[in-house]
C-alpha cells in the first residue's frame, strides 16, 4: 500500500467535506425563519446577520482552503523528513517534527485570526479586542499550546518506549488525567486572559445565592470577568468541583440582560451541574481519549508507514500529524454526531431547569437577546446542526420550553 497516497487522498476527502459543510451553512441563510423566532431581528438587524454570515462562511472557506494547501505540500514535498534529515535522537526528532507543524500552521493562521477579529468582527461590532491584546493573546496561546503539545508527546513516547503495545491504556490513562488537570486549573489559567472583579451586592447577587443555595451549593464568589476587552458577546458559567463553586458573569452579560434573565440564563447553567453533565461529559471525552490512544498506537506500529514519507524510522512528531490532520479529521463526522447529540439533549434538560425555577419567560427573552447580539442563525442547515451543533436551534429551545412549560401547567 502507498501510504503516502493514502494520506494524501484522506486529507483531500478531508478538505472537501469541510467546504460541503460551509457550503450547507451558506445556503441555510435562504432558509424561512420560524415562526416563533421572527421577532428576533427587524429588517435592519436582518440584512446585518445576512451579511455577516456571508462574510464568515466566505472567510471560512478561505482559511481552510489555506490550511489544507499548506498541510498538502508539507506532507508531499516531505518537508517533515527533511527537517530531521541526520538526527538521531528520537525525542528530539520528535519534537523539531512537531515544531514545524505547529509554527508553520500557527503563523499561517495568525493572519486568519487576524483578520476574523480585527476586520471581521470589527465591522459588525462585536470585537473589543485592540491589537495589544491580540498579540499578546497569541503569544500567550501559542507558548502555552506548545508546551502542553510537546509535554504529551514526550510522555507519549516515554511510555511507548518503556511498554511497547502497552502503551495504549496508560497513556489514555494519562491523557485523561491531564485533561482533568487543566480542566480543574481552568480558573488559573482564564486569569492569565482575563480579569475578575467581585459582582456588587444587590439583586441580581441575591437572586444567584439564593438559586444556587436552594439545592445545596455552597458558593465561593461571584465574579464579573472583563468580556467587553475583547468582545460585545455575553456568556456565564461557574466553576468548582462538588458543591463548592464559583460563579462566573461576563461583563457583557451585566450590560445587555435584565436581572431575571441573568437568573435564567443561570438557571440553566445549573441545570448542567444538577444533571451531572460535566461528569457525563468527562465520561464521553475518556472514551474518546482511548479511541485517541488506540488510533496512536497503531499509528507507531505501523512503521512501513514512515519510509514512504523520507524517515528512516519511526517518528513520533509525524505520527502525531497523522493522528490530528487526517486520522481525526476522518473520525470526526462520527464522533462529532455522537457528542453533538448528547449536548443537544444536555441543553434541553437545562432549560427544563430553567423553567422549573420559574424563568420560562425570562430564559426565553434572554436566548433571544443573545442570539440577536451575536447575529445568531435562526433556520441553520439540519445536517450541520445533528452534526456539528452542541445546542439545538433556537427556535427548537423555544418550542420545547413552550412544551414543558405547558406539562407543568396542566399538573398544577
Amino acid at each position: 500500500m502507498n501510504w503516502k497516497f493514502l494520506a494524501l487522498a484522506l486529507l483531500a476527502a478531508s478538505f472537501i467535506w469541510k467546504v460541503i459543510l460551509n457550503i450547507a451553512d451558506r445556503r441555510s441563510a435562504d432558509n424561512p425563519t420560524p415562526e416563533n423566532v421572527k421577532d428576533v431581528y427587524d429588517a435592519e438587524q436582518y440584512a446585518k446577520w445576512r451579511s455577516y454570515h456571508f462574510e464568515k462562511v466566505r472567510f471560512s472557506l478561505i482559511s481552510t482552503a489555506a490550511s489544507f494547501v499548506l498541510l498538502f505540500c508539507l506532507v508531499l514535498t516531505d518537508a517533515f523528513s527533511a527537517i530531521v534529515a541526520g538526527v538521531t535522537d528520537t525525542y528530539s526528532a520528535a519534537i523539531f517534527v512537531l515544531l514545524l507543524y505547529e509554527l508553520s500552521t500557527g503563523i499561517l493562521n495568525v493572519p486568519f485570526e487576524w483578520y476574523g477579529t480585527m476586520v471581521i468582527e470589527q465591522k459588525y461590532g462585536f470585537n473589543r479586542t485592540t491589537p495589544g491584546t491580540f498579540v499578546a493573546d497569541t503569544i500567550k496561546g501559542l507558548v502555552i499550546g506548545l508546551g502542553v503539545t510537546i509535554g504529551i508527546l514526550c510522555l507519549f513516547i516515554a511510555i511507548h518506549l518503556w511498554l511497547g503495545d502497552g502503551v495504549i491504556w496508560l497513556f489514555a490513562i494519562a491523557l485523561f488525567a491531564i485533561v482533568m488537570f487543566f480542566s480543574f486549573l481552568y480558573p488559573v489559567f482564564a486569569k492569565i486572559f482575563n480579569k475578575f472583579t467581585p459582582l456588587e451586592d444587590g439583586e441580581l447577587k441575591t437572586s444567584l445565592l439564593g438559586l444556587m443555595e436552594k439545592h445545596g451549593y455552597k458558593v465561593r464568589a461571584i465574579k464579573v470577568m472583563d468580556a467587553s476587552r475583547r468582545t460585545t458577546k455575553a456568556n456565564a458559567y461557574f466553576t468548582g468541583f462538588g458543591k463548592m463553586k464559583t460563579i462566573v458573569l461576563y461583563d457583557t452579560l451585566l450590560k445587555t440582560m435584565t436581572p431575571e434573565e441573568i437568573c435564567a440564563v443561570f438557571a440553566h447553567e445549573m441545570g448542567h451541574g444538577l444533571h451531572k453533565d460535566t461528569l457525563k461529559n468527562q465520561i464521553i471525552s475518556l472514551a474518546q481519549i482511548c479511541i485517541i490512544a488506540v488510533l496512536m498506537w497503531l499509528t507507531v506500529r505501523t512503521v512501513e508507514i514512515y519510509g514512504f514519507f523520507g524517515f528512516a524510522a519511526v517518528n513520533y512528531g509525524f505520527a502525531f500529524v497523522l493522528l490530528t490532520e487526517i486520522e481525526l479529521q476522518i473520525l470526526s463526522p462520527l464522533m462529532g454526531l455522537v457528542s453533538s447529540a448528547f449536548s443537544r439533549r444536555a441543553e434541553y434538560r437545562a432549560d427544563r431547569q430553567a423553567v422549573d425555577e420559574g424563568y420560562a419567560d425570562a430564559l426565553i427573552s434572554g436566548l433571544k437577546k443573545l442570539n440577536r447580539d451575536s447575529l445568531g442563525n435562526l433556520s441553520p442547515s439540519p445536517l450541520l446542526v445533528r452534526l456539528t451543533y452542541s445546542h439545538p436551534t433556537l427556535s427548537q429551545r423555544i418550542d420545547a420550553i413552550r412544551a414543558y412549560q405547558a406539562t407543568k401547567t396542566v399538573s398544577a
